[in-house]
């Protein structure tokens, strides 16, 4: 390895404080983090979203048991929403692993730019109508909806909840809810993402310390970083004023891509 575990211990505490106040399961940290710490050796793209996947695997499910626990989770809006993310991660991760580097990263980018503008120039996301009441989810937007979530977020590596969070915001839901929702939408993502990658044939075989394209050590710096952080964190999740927590999700997405895009494929 050449790469240092102590930052990457750093980074797992980052993801862990995105994956509870955002829902974020840290692929939007831990993406750009594998590919400039050089974790992903020479193929790091998909070194880091593999990796990512599986930090977000334990994450999402650690997060979601504690929101649960809060209270902060209602099933009405996870079923039968769930199994259509589950059904399009599968194809998402499938064609992720045939595509070249430089295109994922790309897609990253892309997916990243797109989600800014739409939480900025359409309303409901960064302000929630005085006295809204959450309305259901109608079948379009858990079955296409659900499926292209899941496709985007596998096969880029990062969970879903950038798309989750907007869908459920905009059905009325509070910041803290909403995000709450996405750590358990983005388990079938990363039990998906995680398999198909871990098996990936294109994987170099004498990667050391790899199991297809994730990078294990990588993957256990991170999460000795953020399963702490995340029981630390969920505590005070449901603290943050509504309006604040949305503005803070667009930043942080900001960052990311200006981040990402500096680092190159």
């Amino acid at each position: 390895m050449s790469y240092s575990f102590l930052p990457l211990l750093a980074l797992g505490v980052a993801c862990g404080v995105t994956t509870v106040l955002f829902g974020f399961g840290g692929g939007f940290v831990i993406v750009p983090a594998v590919v400039v710490l050089g974790a992903g050796g020479d193929d790091p793209m998909h070194v880091a979203v593999a990796t990512s996947a599986a930090v977000m695997l334990v994450n999402a499910s650690v997060a979601a048991l504690t929101q649960w626990r809060r209270g902060r989770l209602r099933r009405a809006y996870l079923w039968p929403l769930a199994a259509f993310v589950a059904l399009g991660a599968a194809a998402g991760s499938l064609v992720a692993n045939a595509l070249d580097g430089a295109v994922l990263h790309g897609l990253f980018l892309g997916y990243l730019l797109m989600t800014i503008l739409d939480s900025l120039l359409r309303a409901g996301f960064l302000v929630r109508p005085e006295g809204a009441s959450p309305r259901p989810l109608s079948r379009g937007a858990a079955t296409l909806g659900g499926t292209g979530i899941g496709a985007v977020a596998a096969g880029l590596g990062v969970g879903g909840s950038v798309l989750t969070v907007p869908l459920l915001r905009r059905r009325g839901l509070p910041m803290v809810e909403a995000t709450a929702m996405a750590n358990p939408l983005s388990v079938p993502v990363a039990a998906v993402a995680t398999t198909v990658y871990a098996l990936a044939p294109t994987a170099a075989v004498a990667a050391g310390g790899r199991l297809g394209h994730v990078d294990l050590p990588a993957a256990a710096a991170l999460l000795a970083g953020s399963l702490p952080t995340i029981a630390v964190v969920g505590r005070f999740a449901g603290r943050v004023p509504d309006r604040v927590h949305a503005a803070a999700h667009v930043g942080l997405l900001v960052l990311v891509l200006a981040v990402t895009a500096a680092v190159g494929p």
